[in-house]
């Protein structure tokens, strides 16, 4: 399979997630920016996959990250982010959704377990995500972020060059 079938229209994720539900996968769901990778992210992806017996990656649109991040991001735009994660061995689909919260991806896709990462805890997530997949019986777990390894500090130190 070549890592540009595990990204998913937005409009095929109910079907890949039944899908997932007849091969009878817990599906574990996270979902970011992942502008700039590096091994925080490779490090919580993998950890995140572990969870369950597949992993789907919420990943935001251009017009959300920019919302999030502010107006000189992202530095990669959606489908070349997409094809990054989609390569990764631990990803086994990618779907971009353009709004700011993830909540309607989240309630299309239906995790088994939500992964978010140490920057968060269950009661600082925004509450119409948590309230979507307790909702739909999934539960959340929150992974330690990687000491050190973040994009923005990662920006930092480009921007000092």
């Amino acid at each position: 399979m070549s890592f540009w079938d595990k990204i998913i229209p937005w409009e095929k994720l109910p079907e890949w997630r039944a899908a997932q539900r007849r091969a009878g996968k817990r599906l574990v769901v996270t979902n970011g920016c992942f502008d700039l990778l590096h091994r925080g992210h490779v490090t919580y992806l993998e950890a995140a996959r572990n969870q369950g017996d597949a992993l789907l990656l919420g990943l935001n649109g251009d017009e959300s990250v920019r919302q999030l991040k502010g107006p000189h991001r992202p530095l990669n735009q959606q489908d070349d982010r997409a094809a990054v994660m989609a390569a990764l061995e631990s990803v086994n689909g990618v779907c971009i959704f353009a709004e700011r919260s993830a909540a309607r991806f989240l309630a299309a896709a239906q995790p088994d377990i939500y992964v978010k990462g140490g920057d968060y805890t269950v009661d600082s997530l925004n509450k119409e995500e948590r309230k979507t997949v307790e909702q739909a019986g999934g539960k959340i777990v929150i992974i330690p972020l990687v000491p050190g390894k973040s994009t923005t500090a990662l920006l930092a130190k480009i921007a000092e060059l």
